[in-house]
């Protein structure tokens, strides 16, 4: 009976990373979607003043933009919302992939790579620059420079 219990309890602290609890009330809570899709009747039809449609046509059209919008996005994501799921899925797999695979590891080498360039060209500079510089320091070192306010 213990060691069913102690079984039970690895079970439940080692949890499927993959096994996410997802909200369904608040189904963009890092807000992405904020500013694109809060489109109403009023953000794509206006009528100015002095030409009022009849008021029902206005109520009407008002509900069916509402109505069919909504099921049609209803429609849509119940048609294409699984299939374009595997699709981004899949593409943000492959690119994760070719980041860890061939990205990451080809700028881990070039950085290698360059690390022994730099030593070389460091060494270089200081062969030929620095003692070019030393001279042009103690040449320059003696000039003295004087401003004279003319009136």
């Amino acid at each position: 009976m213990a060691e069913e219990q102690s079984e039970l309890d690895e079970r439940i602290i080692i949890k499927d990373q993959h096994a996410k609890e997802i909200d369904l009330v608040n189904r963009d809570p890092k807000r992405i979607n904020e500013d694109v899709v809060k489109v109403d009747l009023e953000d794509v039809i206006a009528e100015p003043v002095g030409t009022y449609s009849f008021d029902g046509v206005w109520k009407t059209s008002y509900t069916t933009f509402t109505v069919s919008k909504y099921w049609c996005y209803r429609l849509l994501s119940a048609i294409l919302g699984i299939p374009l799921a595997v699709v981004w899925g899949f593409l943000f797999a492959l690119i994760s992939f070719c980041h860890i695979w061939a990205v990451v590891p080809c700028i881990k080498s070039y950085l290698i790579e360059i690390q022994c360039v730099s030593r070389i060209y460091s060494l270089c500079i200081h062969t030929f620059c620095d003692p070019l510089f030393e001279a042009l320091s103690k040449i320059c070192s003696n000039i003295r420079v004087a401003l004279r306010k003319e009136t």
